[in-house]
């Protein structure tokens, strides 16, 4: 299971592709033009959720299935909506200054802006181009800052190059304001409950990691080892916060 704000995401992003192609008007009235933002402020948000082919939201969504859960996990719904929203924001931002008149769809700034949180808080970790080459995630970032950077003053083309950077841009903004690893630092040093209940372990007991995405998974699955070896008393209150998370209604 997704968590829920990346999948709400994807399937917002995929059933307006499916709208746009059952009614091609909707695409002209949701892409953003930065130039005339003010005339159709809408489109500042509404341009993220328009693709413009196939391959197009394949490509974006595949980054927002790969990336935004483990993103999500470590900030939380709230402070990841923000950071994919102020990525494409900031998208639009710089396309207003480099390409005022050259309308943009995609959601490509929010996602560029969700890998570079995903570099940010694991910078060494493989990312496989096509399956194969292996490329530490900070390292990539900078490739594509290159690609992105050399497309937009170098080529005319039909991607939105300064709209992937903003996403870097804004990403990079936001998240030296929140101070994450300040936060988690101070949530990792706040006491532990006295006395966690035995309702709350049986409850956590009861989460099928079946059902989860491989990367909570594989979170769950260590929690649980450590759980067993160390006892409940080891566990740290991010690793409860998540415990509680995935166990709620259960």
């Amino acid at each position: 299971m997704m968590n829920s704000w990346t999948m709400r995401l994807i399937i917002a992003n995929v059933g307006l592709y499916v709208l746009s192609l059952a009614a091609p008007g909707l695409m002209n009235a949701m892409m953003l033009v930065p130039a005339y933002a003010l005339l159709r402020p809408w489109t500042l948000v509404t341009y993220m959720f328009m693709h413009a082919s196939l391959s197009h939201i394949l490509f974006n969504m595949l980054g927002l299935f790969f990336f935004g859960p483990r993103v999500e996990a470590e900030l939380g719904g709230a402070r990841y909506l923000w950071l994919y929203f102020i990525g494409g924001l900031m998208g639009a931002a710089l396309s207003f200054v480099f390409t005022p008149f050259v309308a943009i769809v995609g959601a490509s700034g929010a996602i560029y802006g969700v890998f570079l949180a995903f570099a940010y808080f694991w910078p060494r970790e493989k990312i496989f181009i096509w399956g194969i080459l292996p490329v530490e995630a900070r390292w990539l970032v900078v490739g594509m800052t290159a690609l992105s950077l050399y497309g937009g003053l170098g080529s005319e083309g039909n991607i939105a190059h300064f709209a992937h950077l903003g996403g870097f841009v804004g990403a990079y903004i936001y998240l030296k304001l929140i101070d994450p690893r300040r936060h988690r630092s101070q949530v990792t040093a706040a006491p532990l409950p006295s006395l966690i209940s035995r309702s709350a372990v049986d409850r956590w007991a009861r989460i099928d990691s079946a059902k989860l995405h491989e990367v909570n998974r594989e979170e769950l699955d260590r929690i649980r080892m450590k759980l067993s070896m160390q006892g409940v008393e080891s566990l740290n209150p991010q690793e409860i916060s998540f415990l509680d998370r995935f166990s709620e209604g259960l």
